[in-house]
């Protein structure tokens, strides 16, 4: 850490910050589990594009902070743990590094300002169906015109996040069927997605939500221009992106308030008269969580500060995805166990006195808990299956190449 920064100080800085301008109707919302709204987004997006702070890891040359990489995790913190809803990672952290690193100059312009802004809402253009964790056998197809000005796009991406919302779209392609090898031969394209041939289809997910969809691409006309990098070079991007993406999964902040959220309702909910957490093997596996969150922390920075220092096996990104996911699904999980029968989703509380019995509708907090869980599912999924990590690690970081 460097001895400029003084890191309690920044702390405080940011947690005055949340004190004053986060919404409490937001607050309430993400702290209550309950889906936001793309307003709610946006809403949080304008709060933090005024402070300077939307886009905390972008170099201050394209209107980024220069935070350091210990400020951008206290401040990552602060927020999941005030309850701070996350802002869009479609345009900040993933496609915006790779135009970055990738694009031209006046890709740059005319993007990255807008992204900064939230004038644009992005949306990711890589899985398909039978191509989700083995993107490389992606199928969606671009087709050059005969005076080589655009690409004739004929395809579908799936598990599409906040389709029905974006008007910008990065997509991989196979721009040559005939490449040697499935990564070779792909494309990083930027779709308007108001163009004609572009349908969007819901997909209702366990939870009852809609936020992801199927897109289909029926003869999409995409400027030459709109090609990032190389043509047929696009796994670079591709490959770019995805750490950036598994990087911030570890989400060590979410983890953190969880873990309060389930102690706090261990406290509540009275089993046999007396509180959950007072129960000596219920407490333990709160503890085992406890012991588990301050390791992951500690593994998060070390990694981080591997990858800063440009060492490292290039694993770290993976390894952090793996841990984080696993560790909040745990967390959740045993909030739904202690939570028992209340954790039941039922759409309406009803309380009934039909028969002179009253049932009552259970505790505020496990309104929405149950529908949490269940779209919690999704991230030990998307970003790379947690198999598809245990096979990058094993094959970077432990030389197992037969993995």
């Amino acid at each position: 850490m460097s001895e400029t920064i003084d890191l309690d100080a920044f702390r405080d800085e940011v947690r005055e910050f949340l004190a004053t301008r986060l919404p409490k109707r937001l607050r309430a919302k993400v702290l209550g589990h309950v889906p936001l709204e793309a307003a709610d987004i946006m809403e949080w997006h304008a709060v933090l594009r005024e402070r300077g702070w939307a886009a905390p890891d972008w170099p201050v040359e394209h209107g980024g902070t220069g935070w350091s990489v210990e400020q951008q995790f206290a401040f990552e913190e602060e927020c999941c743990l005030a309850g701070a809803p996350e802002t869009l990672p479609f345009g900040l952290r993933m496609v915006a590094p790779v135009l970055m690193a990738y694009g031209t100059e006046e890709q740059k312009a005319r993007c990255l300002p807008r992204i900064l802004d939230g004038e644009d809402w992005w949306c990711q253009g890589y899985s398909e169906p039978g191509s989700g964790s083995d993107l490389a056998s992606l199928r969606t197809r671009a087709d050059l015109t005969d005076d080589g000005a655009a690409f004739v796009v004929n395809g579908q991406k799936t598990w599409t996040t906040y389709a029905q919302y974006a008007n910008l779209m990065f997509c991989l392609v196979r721009t040559d069927p005939e490449a040697p090898t499935p990564q070779s031969g792909i494309s990083f394209l930027l779709v308007d997605m108001t163009s004609p041939g572009i349908t969007v289809r819901p997909i209702r997910t366990l939870d009852g939500g809609q936020e992801i969809n199927e897109v289909f691409l029926d003869n999409v006309r995409v400027p030459y221009g709109n090609l990032v990098g190389q043509l047929n070079q696009g796994w670079d991007c591709a490959k770019l992106l995805l750490r950036h993406e598994r990087t911030h999964a570890a989400r060590v902040g979410r983890s953190k308030r969880e873990l309060a959220f389930l102690k706090r309702i261990a406290g509540e909910r009275l089993v046999g008269g007396r509180p959950l957490a007072e129960d000596p093997v219920f407490a333990q596996r709160i503890a085992h969580l406890e012991i588990d969150l301050l390791a992951l922390e500690q593994a998060n920075l070390r990694l981080v500060e591997t990858v800063r220092r440009g060492k490292g096996h290039g694993a770290e990104a993976s390894i952090l995805k793996y841990l984080g996911t696993t560790l909040t699904l745990r967390i959740v999980e045993l909030s739904v166990e202690a939570a028992g029968i209340h954790a039941i989703p039922v759409r309406t509380a009803v309380t009934r006195q039909d028969d002179g019995m009253t049932t009552a509708a259970g505790p505020a907090w496990a309104d929405a808990l149950a529908a949490f869980h269940l779209n919690l599912r999704k991230i030990a999924i998307y970003g790379g299956s947690s198999e598809i990590q245990k096979n990058v690690i094993a094959k970077t970081a432990l030389g197992l190449r037969g993995c």
